[in-house]
């Protein structure tokens, strides 16, 4: 039976084994259901030679072919990702609307005797519930912001608020982007799928605990917080870490080796700071970097570039409800830090 969705905490909620994205690769890639796996009923190249036959010959012709290389996929996931599975695995399956792609793949389940349901509306549906969540209802859940300046472990910490049962949602590790010209982790993901992340994210999260989010601006790397998001965290309470100049560069010297070991990609990162600062003092970072002065460096740039930024923005906002001093950058003292937070703001 069609499972119709009403709210993104009913999706984590229904007990489906799985989540089956139906859709060709490159739809997949752009956004799906958080912890869904991709099986194609199409590749792209076959989704667009099914689209061109619908398109300049024969929608009954299209349907055809289609059918054709949707089993012939189908046999090849049988065979590998779900051979393995047992008789009482229940999946649910989505494609783009939530008709022939979806609806194809799970009769064939269901003919195998897996309790397999397709999502009424499929991602589009699902889609919807995501631009509702982000872009027109207030975030339910009291936000805490981790606050501070640059090199005071803020997604760390928030790392060690999970382990002892705090929410809070890693806005960076969701872009896979730290929030700093030094930030870039990698390709990010595209907008629609860092949306998708957040908003589970969201609908898991119990609605009148605390949920601490790192301080961030409106974008982290590329992509832009969602409009109820950025809201809530305008008007959020915060906590701020303090920390000594030297701790912190060395913290940030050894958090940030892949780019350090990257010559050229930090000698490139540096001169994106041009626009700030004279090329003198550019041209000494470049060659502090050249020889190795990765600590020394790492200071410079946060007395020089990330503190009086910091310390603008700070200005501009409220009094936060707390601050927490680091003794230093050890994983002790981080742990520490977390249980003061939530005996400051809650749990």
């Amino acid at each position: 039976m069609p499972q119709d969705l009403t709210s993104l905490r009913m999706l984590a909620g229904l007990p489906f084994d799985t989540i089956i994205d139906v859709r060709s690769p490159a739809e997949y890639a752009e956004d799906h259901v958080p912890g869904a796996m991709n099986l194609p009923a199409l590749s792209n190249a076959e989704r667009a030679i099914v689209g061109t036959i619908y398109k300049q010959e024969d929608p009954f012709k299209a349907r055809k072919t289609g059918a054709a290389m949707v089993a012939r996929n189908a046999a090849q996931h049988l065979e590998g990702p779900l051979a393995p599975m047992p008789g009482g695995w229940r999946p649910l399956v989505y494609c783009w609307r939530g008709g022939q792609r979806s609806g194809a793949f799970t009769s064939i389940l269901q003919q195998i005797g897996w309790r397999a349901d397709v999502v009424r509306g499929g991602y589009k549906a699902y889609r919807r519930l995501v631009v509702q969540a982000l872009y027109h209802q207030p975030v339910t859940q009291p936000i805490v912001l981790i606050d501070g300046g640059t090199g005071t472990a803020k997604t760390e910490i928030l790392a060690h608020l999970a382990q002892i049962g705090a929410q809070m949602l890693d806005l960076e590790g969701m872009a896979n982007h730290r929030g700093s010209v030094f930030g870039g982790m990698g390709q990010q993901p595209a907008q629609k799928m860092f949306e998708s992340r957040i908003a589970m994210a969201l609908a898991t999260c119990a609605p009148d605990r605390p949920l601490y989010i790192e301080a961030e601006s409106y974008k982290v790397g590329d992509l832009l917080l969602p409009p109820m998001v950025w809201q809530a965290m305008q008007g959020a309470q915060r906590l701020v870490l303090q920390a000594d100049l030297p701790s912190r560069a060395r913290y940030l010297a050894q958090t940030y080796t892949q780019i350090t070991a990257d010559a050229q990609r930090l000698a490139h990162t540096l001169q994106a700071l041009r626009p700030y600062h004279c090329a003198e003092q550019v041209e000494a970072w470049q060659n502090m970097a050249q020889t190795g002065q990765f600590v020394p460096l790492a200071e410079q740039l946060i007395a020089q570039h990330y503190d009086p930024r910091y310390g603008k923005k700070a200005a501009s906002r409220a009094q936060p409800m707390g601050q927490v001093r680091l003794p230093n950058m050890q994983p002790s003292s981080l742990q520490a830090a977390a249980l003061q937070i939530v005996s400051i703001a809650g749990k």
